[in-house]
């Protein structure tokens, strides 16, 4: 049964509304505030949290409560209310049922999942207590142990929700691994899984045949030593320390849709009128011919898209580093996640994009080199790697093999090419010669690979033009 329920609603959920959502078990439980009174918690007689509700969060940008729930919104803008219940607590998960349909029958809405919010009637919680353990204190931590934090989740896409944002955050600062377990059929939304390549943090998927298995690697797992772990094969070896492959993440049919990736970096002077966002809009204008859709801190990414408004949050946020997800319309699927951060060089923005392609439709390969040449003029461009692959075209990752993607072209910076020696830059390992890019005396450089999908070799181009550009 599902931990998570959220209300979309037409209205804003009022302060009686959520009162009355609130008082979903009844008068006698206790109630509480954390996160700067941004989450509200239903508690136990101890004082021990039952449900925890975030703050109602505007939904601007369209398309987002299809792609993570599946589900049909209220017409734009709507309120999305989440409420999440305490793991292993049936009275707890009935509680955020009747809390999120107490929500979408006052606020002009509808209950996701919809079984999960059938009844209006105050749930008994009469002698209904939680267990004491440390997780209590993060609503999102199910298990918390000296060396992990694990989350339960049951939705159809695990997203970089506020809730498991805040987990990432809180297990990084104490040094955590964060493992993150669902169910057969899930799978991950690309900003979370760019986020769990550090050890132990990984994706554990629950298997009816291997029983647990790393939905991004296919390693069996088991819980061992306060973590899930992998099993060792039987004839593994110290030297050959060798993990069984689930079956479930070998089950592969084949697919005639793309993915298309970039992955750059961009460095600008810092100064009073640094707008930031330019590169990500630039790029995504001249690979589908319109703007980004949305973005936001978390998802839903639920503001439209502001370069400028983007601007004054980093800015307010600085030194800090700020990070955000942007999204493109339901019909031309695209996320980015983008990382900015200021450092002695200036300001940084360390973004990665991804575009989906299905059978009948054409990576715009061809605009390439005119999208890295805009980078390269006109913000800031330091590094730029573009990659295709077959993977779906939603951009879910799902827990079962995907190939790896294909380098299609590396753009180094101009300012990268003025610091390297000669014999670097006018020489190349390749077949082809890189193309220079914007003014003659100031070009940055443009290398193509064949980027053929089924051709692994392109890796052994690229990694032999790294040794040469660094001199190895």
């Amino acid at each position: 049964m599902t931990k998570d329920v959220i209300a979309l609603t037409q209205r804003m959920p009022d302060p009686w509304t959520l009162l009355a959502g609130l008082l979903s078990g009844g008068p006698d439980n206790l109630m509480d505030t954390t996160g700067e009174g941004a989450v509200i918690r239903l508690c136990d007689a101890e004082g021990r949290p039952l449900v925890a509700v975030e703050s109602p969060l505007l939904v601007q940008v369209e398309g987002e409560a299809e792609r993570l729930l599946g589900a049909t919104p209220p017409p734009l803008p709507y309120w999305w209310t989440e409420a999440r219940a305490t793991t292993g607590v049936e009275h707890a998960e009935q509680l955020a049922g009747t809390f999120a349909a107490r929500l979408a029958t006052l606020a002009d809405g509808s209950a996701w999942p919809p079984e999960a919010a059938r009844s209006l009637a105050v749930v008994q919680t009469e002698g209904v207590t939680v267990a004491p353990t440390p997780a209590t204190a993060q609503p999102t931590v199910d298990v918390l142990t000296d060396k992990v934090a694990v989350v339960i989740q049951d939705r159809p896409v695990i997203a970089m929700t506020a809730w498991l944002s805040d987990a990432f955050r809180t297990a990084a600062t104490a040094g955590l691994g964060l493992q993150i377990v669902t169910p057969p059929g899930t799978t991950l939304s690309p900003a979370v899984r760019d986020s769990l390549g550090n050890w132990p943090s990984r994706w554990v998927m629950r298997d009816d045949h291997d029983g647990y298995y790393d939905g991004l690697t296919g390693a069996v797992l088991r819980w061992q030593d306060g973590m899930f772990a992998p099993v060792a094969a039987a004839e593994a070896t110290a030297d050959d320390p060798r993990t069984p492959v689930a079956a479930s993440y070998q089950d592969v049919s084949a697919t005639d849709e793309r993915q298309l990736a970039v992955t750059f970096r961009t460095v600008h002077p810092a100064s009073d009128h640094l707008e930031l966002g330019g590169a990500l809009e630039s790029l995504w204008r001249e690979l589908t011919g319109r703007p980004p859709a949305g973005w936001g801190t978390a998802e839903p990414a639920n503001l439209p898209w502001s370069p400028r408004h983007l601007t004054d949050l980093a800015r307010e946020r600085a030194p800090e580093p700020t990070w955000i997800v942007v999204v493109g319309s339901p019909d031309r699927p695209g996320l980015a996640t983008a990382r900015i951060s200021r450092t002695k060089a200036g300001v940084e923005e360390h973004v990665t994009l991804k575009f989906g392609y299905g059978p009948d439709e054409e990576p715009p390969v061809d605009t390439l080199p005119a999208a890295a040449e805009l980078l390269a003029t006109r913000h800031g461009l330091q590094s730029m790697l573009v990659q295709i692959r077959k993977a779906r075209r939603d951009l879910a990752v799902p827990p079962r093999f995907e190939g790896p993607g294909v380098p299609l072209a590396f753009v180094l910076g101009a300012e990268e090419v003025r610091q390297m020696p000669d014999d670097r830059t006018h020489h190349t390992p390749l077949a082809q010669a890189p193309v220079p890019l914007g003014p003659k005396n100031r070009p940055a450089l443009y290398y193509p690979f064949p980027g053929d999908p089924s051709d692994l070799s392109g890796w052994q181009d690229f990694e032999r033009l790294m040794r040469h550009l660094k001199g190895a």
